[in-house]
């Protein structure tokens, strides 16, 4: 049995379905059952993270997803390995690396939940993607509206990877030997800007959209209303260091499944719905 925590996010959903398609099973776990719309052949149970137990009762392979556990991520390894549960596939982050900024507060998270993991006496492997596709519904508000996205940094760059393929590499970790104590470096094929991706997006739904750069300091409250500033402004950071920085692509999709990650403008074609005027 395969336990996938964060079951409703996009990479957990792409997981669990194509675990359903294998005919593998698989328990979704998510704090709302009623609402999760998760495939049949899934098993969905409730997941509290303060009394992870009763879900992963009988697994011996786990998901996890980072925002899943928060704070009680030392207890739900725990609560993992008392119920049978031997590896487990963490979603982490690429901005684990060498030369890092261990202050950033996407680093501590993840950093720390990669060290409660190599703590628990369980297999591990880590996923570290870096620019998801996803991303980009940020700005599908904006698209279904009008045809100017405004946002920041037109020219930042990054390899956006679809979720699919983050899922399938999973995938290949939890169902293949040889992944555990692996780190496997997760990004898309190319680089993209802002641009590139609003101009793929209005390929993609039919429609010429263009790119309106705005001050940082203006689009931050904006575009984070409810983040801390201080996480606003490591983010903004962050992204205006891409500037004219080629980003870091590897080939870890098609070496784990044996197929190419996929572009961002066909992550656009998956997504076209998402921005069409509603």
């Amino acid at each position: 049995m395969i336990a996938v925590t964060g079951a409703t996010g996009n990479v957990g959903r792409a997981l669990v379905e194509r675990l359903v398609a294998l005919g593998r099973p698989v328990r979704a776990l998510t704090r709302d059952p009623q609402r999760a719309r998760l495939p049949e052949g899934a098993e969905v149970v409730t997941f509290r993270p303060d009394d992870p137990a009763p879900a992963l009762q009988g697994a011996t392979r786990l998901f996890l997803y980072v925002q899943a556990a928060g704070p009680h991520a030392p207890a739900l390894l725990d609560a993992a390995r008392t119920a049978g549960v031997r590896h487990v596939v963490l979603l982490s982050s690429g901005i684990i690396q060498e030369g890092a900024d261990e202050t950033h507060p996407i680093h501590v998270m993840h950093a720390t939940a990669e060290q409660h993991l190599r703590d628990s006496g369980l297999a591990w492997t880590f996923l570290r993607p870096n620019a998801f596709a996803t991303n980009a519904l940020q700005w599908a508000p904006q698209i279904r509206t009008g045809d100017t996205v405004r946002g920041v940094y037109a020219d930042m760059l990054t390899a956006p990877i679809h979720e699919d393929d983050i899922a399938a590499v999973a995938e290949r970790a939890l169902l293949d030997t040889g992944h555990e104590g692996a780190v496997h470096r997760l990004t898309g094929p190319e680089a993209t800007t802002n641009t590139d991706q609003i101009a793929a997006i209005g390929r993609a739904i039919g429609r010429d959209l263009t790119f309106a750069e705005v001050p940082a300091d203006e689009a931050g409250p904006e575009l984070f209303p409810h983040a801390p500033p201080e996480f606003v402004q490591s983010l903004l950071k962050s992204f205006a260091a891409t500037i004219g920085v080629p980003p870091e692509i590897t080939t870890t999709v098609e070496k784990i499944t044996g197929t190419p990650a996929r572009t961002f403008a066909q992550w656009a074609d998956d997504h076209a719905s998402d921005f069409r005027k509603i």
